[in-house]
């Protein structure tokens, strides 16, 4: 289950050679078909490195027989200004994916909302300059603008060189930041965290410094495992644990759950010669998954799929049948926030 080589970075799989990877699996038929889901978690982008993922490929993606009615756009660094003020460049991945998301919302389409909610950049460390960025942000983005990410991943050892945006360590503690930060809930703004494990306590102190702001822990909270992480497992998991109940005592925030695709991870679905079915990756999953939701409960807690990053282990069909086999047992109230209720309201979205 759990990878026994070598961190040596991302997956060198390119898109064609990764397609014919999970084209060698047999698509499952979608559980739960009728079940509503807005997928609060994913990226649109066209980078040398990184592929194509844009409307046609999110559109195959999402086809696959589960219900996806809308869609929350993550920032990663797409399509920014090339000129101008460099504070003010982030606010061109907006105007790209409000693009995307106005071409969804023809109807032209599909019954999918693409990017119904979008979630920009913008640098906190600015301190109160800051809200001018949100706010050309918030003028560009067509009423769909949500908020920001600033991802924060930072550790001592060679996972710190793997991250695209390189920041010091302690950035949530530094008194600028939080200066940009106080920004957030002036306009209404949510907070995206993406972060390692250990930095768990570090957001817990943002939480309770700024109790209005509402914040969203993405991908679990990072649980790291490999590089030095490398079978730690047993280590590990009990102090996550403890730091995410503390972190669940801050009631302005909120967990996405998914992420566990990425190869940070440590597990060894990428390495396999043909991807793995949906109740392997729930057997693997279902630790992570059932210890948020028991920690923060259902109407804290969404359901992600973070495409195309996830691609790296499985399809889009898949993961999620991998996320029903987990919540098989759960009331009917339990699944309607989990897949739909906590992302409509966190994110201002029309509730399925």
């Amino acid at each position: 289950m759990y990878s026994k080589k070598p961190f040596t970075g991302p997956s060198s799989r390119g898109d064609i050679e990764l397609d014919a990877w999970l084209a060698s699996r047999r698509m499952e038929p979608a559980l739960e078909p009728d079940l509503p889901i807005i997928d609060p978690h994913h990226h649109l982008w066209l980078t040398p490195s990184r592929g194509i993922y844009l409307l046609p490929e999110v559109l195959a993606d999402v086809s696959g027989g589960h219900n996806i009615v809308s869609t929350v756009f993550l920032e990663c660094r797409a399509m920014y200004r090339a000129d101008g003020p460099v504070e003010m460049r982030p606010v061109g991945e907006v105007e790209f994916v409000n693009g995307i998301a106005a071409m969804s919302a023809s109807g032209g389409f599909g019954r999918t909302r693409i990017a119904a909610g979008i979630i920009g950049h913008a640098d906190l460390t600015l301190g109160a300059r800051v809200r001018d960025v949100l706010e050309a942000s918030i003028a560009v983005g067509g009423g769909r603008y949500r908020g920001i990410r600033y991802s924060v991943p930072w550790d001592a050892s060679e996972l710190g060189k793997h991250v695209s945006r390189y920041v010091p360590p302690k950035q949530l503690l530094d008194p600028k930041f939080r200066e940009g930060f106080s920004q957030l809930e002036k306009l209404g703004l949510t907070y995206d965290a993406w972060l390692y494990h250990p930095q768990i306590p570090e957001l817990t102190d943002l939480a309770r410094a700024f109790p209005g702001t509402s914040i969203i822990i993405d991908h679990v909270g990072g649980v790291l495992g490999v590089g030095p992480y490398l079978g730690q497992h047993a280590k590990i998991l009990p102090n996550w644990r403890k730091d995410m109940a503390e972190l669940a005592k801050c009631q302005n925030v909120t967990v996405k759950l998914g992420g566990l695709g990425m190869i940070l991870f440590g597990f060894d679905f990428h390495e396999r010669g043909t991807p793995p079915a949906s109740h392997e990756l729930a057997e693997a999953w279902r630790p992570y998954i059932e210890t948020c939701i028991e920690l923060f409960g259902a109407n804290r807690c969404m359901f992600e799929s973070n495409f195309p990053p996830d691609k790296q282990s499985c399809g889009y069909t898949e993961l999620w049948n991998a996320f029903k086999h987990i919540t098989k047992g759960a009331s009917a109230a339990d699944k309607k926030a989990l897949y739909s209720g906590t992302a409509a309201r966190i994110y201002n979205l029309p509730a399925p």
